[in-house]
């Protein structure tokens, strides 16, 4: 093999496919990425058995071939080259070294046969749609806050993507839920995503899918089987074992019946909470809402540290309210916002509050309160 690639091309590349790398690694040739070039490009195929990427980049390909050398190395080295540099990469296949050269920059790095290196079985794909990289993008931001760390409720450590009805119809909904807070998103239905089983996209999945969704013009590729989806763009491809788990019939625990409403500026709320949860130990982190006519008094009152107290002028015209919250999970939730209003709707201080984005009823946010 041997090709001439610019630094920035294989940055992006290499970036791409070294951030799939486990650093912990108990198999060689899973901290390796695999290089084919053939045509007028390379593709860099990384994977962790549970998620494969491959990067396609132009290159000029002197010599056609496939190795395999260490992701992490290779990104170091061409990150740290100067801008704007080609890099040419050589691999005669006997030597075991691949030759990695940039103006006086020379390299030589150890490389692992191609064929151990692992590709992931391909899969027959029950669903296949094209959506816009925004749209996905929303779906997965504004829910991925929710998703659970706690590995004993496995089905928890992802983002539920499954069709559901709305009011309007049918629609495509993303769901994630800790227990402590819920995020439900919906979206319009893609043409041909209609019968898409439901799947449970792992966290480690919906991060480096962020990658992809950069591009606001790009229509992304969706494909879904009960075991596996894959996301593509003409670049790059991302394949993603789901989670084997059945997600909670998450609709029990979105209260329909809250009629107690409060409006308020969503930054303005946020940055509040933000300076009285200053005072407060790190471990409860409790903030106090009361709740008069116009009028919200956010407290924290940490004995062992001071005490804080904020006023904020609100929309809200129903009787004396008094709840608490985990002030992280209020940041959350209220950074989520993208319209200037945040509107929660209360029922008493010991139930599930509802938040929603001004009068938009796609974005649907649910969290528990505390005692205070």
């Amino acid at each position: 093999m041997k090709i001439s690639i610019e630094r920035g091309t294989l940055l992006k590349a290499v970036g791409q496919a070294q951030s799939v790398v486990e650093r912990r690694n108990t198999i060689p040739i899973l901290a390796n990425v695999l290089m084919e070039a053939e045509g007028d490009s390379v593709s860099f195929r990384a994977t962790d058995l549970d998620i494969e990427v491959v990067d396609k980049a132009p290159a000029q390909v002197e010599r056609a071939g496939a190795t395999t050398v260490s992701a992490v190395t290779l990104h170091e080295i061409v990150r740290k080259l100067p801008d704007g540099a080609l890099v040419q990469l050589v691999d005669d296949g006997a030597s075991g070294k691949l030759e990695v050269t940039a103006g006086r920059s020379h390299f030589t790095l150890a490389t692992l046969p191609k064929e151990d290196f692992p590709v992931m079985a391909s899969s027959e794909y029950q669903s296949n749609f094209s959506a816009p990289a925004p749209v996905l993008r929303r779906l997965f931001d504004k829910s991925k806050f929710a998703i659970s760390t706690e590995e004993t409720r496995y089905y928890l450590n992802g983002v539920y993507m499954h069709v559901a009805e709305a009011e309007e119809g049918r629609v495509l909904r993303c769901v994630a839920t800790d227990g402590h807070r819920l995020a439900r998103i919906d979206a319009d239905l893609p043409d041909g995503a209609e019968d898409m089983p439901g799947v449970i996209v792992p966290r480690k999945t919906v991060g480096e899918l962020r990658k992809l969704l950069d591009d606001d013009d790009m229509q992304i590729a969706v494909s879904v089987s009960e075991t596996k989806i894959r996301f593509a763009t003409p670049e790059i491809t991302l394949t993603s074992k789901v989670i084997d788990g059945t997600f909670p019939d998450y609709s029990r625990v979105i209260p329909i019946g809250n009629t107690r409403q409060m409006e308020v500026d969503a930054q303005e709320f946020a940055k509040a909470v933000d300076r009285v949860a200053t005072v407060s130990s790190e471990r409860s982190r409790a903030v106090k809402l009361q709740l008069d006519e116009d009028r919200l008094v956010l407290s924290v009152n940490a004995p062992d540290s001071g005490a804080a107290e904020e006023e904020l002028a609100v929309a809200y015209g129903d009787e004396k309210l008094e709840i608490g919250f985990n002030a992280k999970y209020l940041l959350e939730i209220a950074s989520q916002v993208d319209r200037e209003n945040a509107v929660f709707l209360f029922n008493s201080a010991g139930d599930p509050t509802l938040m929603r984005e001004g009068t938009d009823q796609s974005a649907v946010y649910v969290v528990m309160p505390m005692r205070v």
